[in-house]
């Protein structure tokens, strides 16, 4: 891919629970800030992104798997939402050509991948992606995070596909700050949420380090009884380098502080 203008930002962001932006809420605002924070995410780009590249919380495997699918089918991977929400369609292509990119970086960097051509686009990708491009005219490839959850490999994996920014490939890490169905709406979700915002703003060798010891952050076992909606943060404060973080969202979501990061 020929090199753009600037090097593209990373971005990482809540997306949502479910169908969420596309369904009856009581009340009705419930996902509207929300919506409208990343519905700004690629306008306020330099330049409109030549591709996306989605890490999914919703998608684990033994090593960093790609989609490589010209046009990718739709997982419905929730339940118990209204039947018009299993038939949402997001038309972008998929670029195998980007993939394969991705996979010549993950393999200089000696991480394990491989191509997936079989499984579709899940709504850690899918959903969010309708409400930030509802053209759906921009390719997408996405990513698996590893289901070790290592914390450290997936900040190598972030390094390995930072050159991508050079591209105008557009890096989404897609999870959540806090994703423990056990404690929504703990005052201890706060906590943790200032701990990373500290550490979203630190120089990038005290963010790695303080990233790869996430676990023994305040309340962090509250905000994330199992992790793996906070690792795609890691892959996207990764690819950044020594970018800090620029809250982008920060609010509250079903009375649980919550936050979104671009690295500009």
């Amino acid at each position: 891919m020929s090199p753009a203008t600037a090097p593209t930002p990373t971005t990482f962001i809540f997306h949502g629970g479910g169908p969420c932006f596309f369904m009856d809420w009581d009340p009705i605002d419930a996902w509207d800030e929300l919506r409208a924070a990343l519905e700004g995410v690629i306008p306020a780009l330099p330049t409109p992104p030549r591709a996306i590249a989605v890490i999914t919380a919703h998608w684990e495997t033994p090593e960093v798997a790609i989609t490589a699918q010209t046009s990718p089918d739709l997982v419905y991977d929730y339940g118990g939402f209204p039947p018009h929400t299993y038939q949402l369609t997001y038309p972008a292509p998929g670029s195998p050509a980007l993939a394969e990119r991705i996979g010549g970086l993950l393999g200089v960097a000696g991480i394990a991948h491989r191509y997936e051509t079989q499984r579709g686009w899940d709504h850690g990708v899918f959903v969010p992606l309708k409400v930030m491009r509802p053209e759906a005219d921009i390719p997408v490839v996405a990513l698996s995070v590893l289901r070790s959850f290592d914390p450290a490999a997936h900040l190598e994996i972030g390094r390995a596909l930072a050159p991508l920014r050079d591209e105008g490939v557009l890096i989404v890490g897609s999870g959540a700050s806090f994703h423990n169905f056990a404690h929504f709406g703990s005052p201890l979700a706060k906590v943790f949420d200032d701990w990373l915002n500290d550490v979203m703003v630190l120089p990038d060798a005290e963010r790695r380090a303080a990233l790869t010891g996430w676990a023994q952050a305040p309340a962090a076992r509250i905000a994330h009884g199992r992790e793996e909606h906070l690792i795609p943060l890691m892959v996207a404060a990764g690819a950044a380098s020594d970018v800090p973080a620029r809250t982008f969202y920060r609010g509250r979501v079903l009375d649980t502080e919550m936050t979104c990061w671009l690295f500009d």
